[in-house]
């Protein structure tokens, strides 16, 4: 089903998989671009040196389009200038709309996808040239810019500017993303269904919460801001109350290229694979979408069970 977004970027399903902090690496964004989607790399606070490799290996595994996602609290210039120069497409969240980030990426010959949580972000977007933007309703798992539900944010930003639209935030299913196709979508952004990718990168404690989860297990909290403060996103209860219930500040710890990052409590980083310590008592993002993961798949049949027909 060949859309705006599809023909804007390359790709062959109107699916892009959501950048989930350090769980989308290049092996899950290699994945998803190789089944029709566009798959994305969370580039936030990643180190230049550790994203070059990331590209160059996402690079081996796929020559269709990749997205490089940036948090604007901590995006570096020259990693946006970088990722310009090796991805199709270099996405923003949360922060206001930069003309001069977005003429950096023009400059290197990407597209620029800013994600926004209300009417008045979507127009500063695309004041300030963004390609594509994504609407991400209140549903959303991770970190959550509006208060709007997405069935009223989608069609508010379908008509702020001529550009595509994604839809973003409590979708899991074949019959939300028809939903948000019918609902004037483009395409859709998901990311809580590829918690539990083969491919992802996310320890195994966090994947089996999320596939024991349900929508009602969700809650949008501000309290693992620890190195994010205020800064509103949606996790797991069990694992707010793991965390307020711990006794100790350091709670484990995750590998980070040479040297080794300690987790404390409320800490904003999301359990990888490598990390060790209380588990259950860090940051479990999900979104109200989780009802819909019943177990780990790949990213394929994800892709494949929910590409818009």
């Amino acid at each position: 089903m060949g859309t705006a977004f599809t023909d804007l970027v390359g790709c062959d399903v109107a699916l892009q998989q959501a950048g989930i902090g350090p769980v989308a690496t290049a092996d899950l964004a290699a994945a998803v671009t190789e089944a029709g989607g566009l798959g994305s790399i969370g580039a936030g606070g990643v180190p230049i040196e550790e994203l070059e490799a990331m590209l160059a290996d996402v690079a081996a595994r796929t020559n269709g389009p990749v997205c490089i996602n940036f948090l604007m609290p901590f995006v570096d210039p020259a990693a946006v200038e970088l990722a310009a120069h090796r991805a199709r497409v270099v996405e923003f969240f949360y922060g206001d709309p930069d003309p001069d980030l977005v003429d950096v990426v023009h400059r290197g010959g990407a597209l620029v996808s800013w994600q926004v949580g209300s009417v008045d972000e979507a127009r500063a977007a695309v004041g300030a040239g963004a390609d594509l933007v994504i609407a991400q309703g209140v549903e959303a798992g991770g970190h959550v810019r509006g208060t709007t539900p997405l069935a009223r944010l989608l069609p508010a930003v379908r008509a702020a500017g001529d550009v595509p639209v994604l839809a973003a935030g409590g979708i899991g299913t074949a019959g939300d993303v028809h939903a948000a196709m019918d609902a004037g979508a483009d395409g859709v952004r998901i990311g809580t269904r590829f918690i539990a990718a083969e491919e992802a990168d996310a320890h195994p404690v966090y994947v089996d919460a999320v596939i024991r989860a349900t929508a009602d297990d969700t809650v949008l909290t501000d309290r693992f801001g620890l190195e994010w403060p205020n800064a509103p996103h949606r996790v797991l209860r069990a694992s707010l109350e793991c965390a307020e219930a711990a006794a100790e500040e350091t709670l484990g710890s995750r590998p980070m290229g040479s040297w080794t990052f300690p987790i404390g409590r409320f800490s904003s980083m999301l359990p990888t694979r490598d990390t060790t310590g209380n588990i259950a008592a860090m940051a479990h993002y999900a979104g109200m979408s989780v009802g819909a993961v019943s177990g780990v798949r790949s990213a394929k049949a994800i892709v494949a069970e929910l590409a818009p027909r």
